[in-house]
């Protein structure tokens, strides 16, 4: 699962000298259209400076409650190996002087600010909070930084302080003491700031660091030394192209692989069972008092052929630490060399189990179906065209507002796979491909704004007994625009990009 959240208010501060007079720190930017990152050493003049220093700090905050609520919902688990989170601001390069070389850090901020309406970043005559002295308005009041520029800088918990460097969170494993400065390099200055803000927001969302958002400065030496850096320039959350206001992406592998339509002979797979309550997804109720299976070993599953039977303890299933209302899964590894066995697999290729979900003394059974494994595929050689696959998603519509959530279903198949012939009506199913994995284009131009993850598995498709799938929110894409679904198979170590899926949406 991929999903993009857009910054909720941004601003930048600033001690800039202005005329060679006086420094602008009332001065406000919360509407401006970028994000400006500067430092001028010994630029200006100024009364009573031998060797003035000016210089600007980011703000921004993203709507992290709806990382909170997707973990209370068990959509995502913040404290899992495969849980990622990022900040991107994207570069705005127009021509001008670009500093190189520097490095800039991000804080999570110990107080709150306010975005303001100021938006004049020339002479910097719009004031308001917040700004180089102010954080805020509260009640009529000026709550200040504690140091001029948000300065004051601390560990989680210390008071009087703008910006926090370290803390000690509490985890899966413990407590222990991280870093909550994460930096970045620019050696040309024309990148896009991407930071891995995965620890600040797991504190975050879970209630041990204040959400406040976000300061993002040029990292200390660098706003301390004796050099000028000037300008580096981000779209801000006001600029008129949506695609590059500043996001913060989400990204967790959510994936569930069911084997029911691919388990061969010697390998492990997972077997999903899904049970449903007048439509949604909800747990067994099992006995005369109606008690909800739950938990590790609450079921058992047995694969029975003629004189063969092997059972398999069945647990909830998870997504990360939170167990899943109405989803059970056994992992099931069966030998091809079980004597019982053996010739029949190999004769035949296959051998049709029945497939039985029972409770823990098998005295009540909760489904019972069938389930074929296969022989391992061996051939001499590779000569599978690898590019003659067919996508199509079975349930797109035209349009969506922002903020649906859409489980999309997606059907593939080799153009080249045996055709099955029968006199009466059938539904071709879906080949299943374990290793699938969508990305978003958008149409008009051909950028893409969530793209394949083979690393953390983030955008890989669930597999069922039906095909293959996923889950996409909507308000993670600009409205006004038309998109596309691209896919990649990945298979033998090669990979298929599948662009002609039928999967064209507009968001409205």
């Amino acid at each position: 699962m991929q999903r993009i959240l857009s910054a909720s208010k941004d601003t930048y501060i600033t001690n800039k000298i202005i005329n060679n007079n006086f420094r602008a720190t009332d001065a406000n930017t919360g509407e401006a259209g970028t994000l400006d990152l500067y430092k001028l050493h010994n630029e200006n003049t100024l009364s009573g400076s031998t060797t003035p220093q000016e210089l600007t700090r980011l703000l921004i905050k993203f709507p992290i409650s709806e990382i909170t609520s997707m973990d209370s919902d068990r959509d995502i688990d913040i404290n899992d190996s495969s849980f990622r989170a990022y900040v991107k601001l994207h570069d705005v390069y127009g021509g001008q002087t670009t500093p190189e070389n520097f490095k800039v850090i991000l804080f999570p901020l110990s107080q709150s600010f306010d975005e303001g309406v100021g938006m004049n970043i020339v002479d910097y005559s719009d004031l308001g909070a917040c700004n180089f002295i102010t954080a805020s308005i509260q009640g009529g009041s000026a709550i200040t930084w504690n140091l001029p520029g948000a300065m004051a800088s601390g560990s989680l918990g210390d008071t009087n302080i703008d910006v926090i460097v370290s803390g000690t969170l509490e985890g899966p494993n413990g407590s222990s003491t991280v870093s909550l400065s994460p930096t970045q390099i620019f050696s040309s200055g024309r990148e896009d700031l991407y930071l891995d803000v995965t620890t600040i927001v797991s504190g975050t969302a879970s209630g041990q660091i204040p959400d406040h958002g976000f300061l993002i400065a040029l990292s200390g030496s660098y706003e301390k030394n004796d050099k000028t850096y000037f300008v580096k320039r981000f779209a801000s959350r006001n600029v008129q192209v949506a695609a590059l206001r500043p996001k913060m992406f989400i990204k967790f592998d959510d994936s569930q692989i069911d084997g029911h339509n691919d388990t061969i002979f010697n390998v492990t797979s997972s077997l999903y069972l899904r049970n449903y309550h007048q439509g949604n997804l909800a747990n067994i109720l099992s006995g005369s008092s109606a008690t909800e299976l739950t938990g590790d070993d609450c079921m058992i599953l047995k694969l029975e052929s003629g004189s063969f039977k092997q059972t398999f303890n069945v647990s909830q299933a998870k997504r990360g630490r939170h167990y899943i209302d109405g989803v059970y899964s056994a992992s099931v590894a069966i030998s091809g060399y079980n004597s019982l066995l053996y010739e029949q697999a190999n004769l035949t290729g296959s051998i049709t189990f029945n497939e039985v979900w029972t409770n823990t003394q098998e005295t009540v059974t909760y489904l019972s179906s069938s389930i074929t494994i296969n022989r391992e595929n061996r051939r001499k050689s590779n000569t599978k065209n690898q590019n003659n696959i067919l996508v199509t998603v079975l349930n797109i519509n035209e349009e969506y507002r922002q903020g649906e959530v859409i489980n999309v279903r997606v059907f593939a198949e080799e153009r080249d796979r045996p055709v099955t012939f029968v006199r009466t009506p059938y539904e071709k199913k879906s080949q299943t491909f374990r290793e699938m994995y969508y990305r978003i284009r958008d149409v008009n131009d051909g950028k893409i704004l969530i793209d394949f993850d083979k690393s953390l598995n983030s955008t890989r498709l669930s597999t069922d007994d039906e095909g293959m799938s996923f889950i996409f929110y909507t308000d993670s894409l600009p409205k006004g625009r038309t998109y596309a679904f691209d896919f990649l198979i990945r298979r033998n170590g090669a990979d298929t990009v599948i662009k002609d899926a039928a999967s064209k949406f507009r968001i409205v």
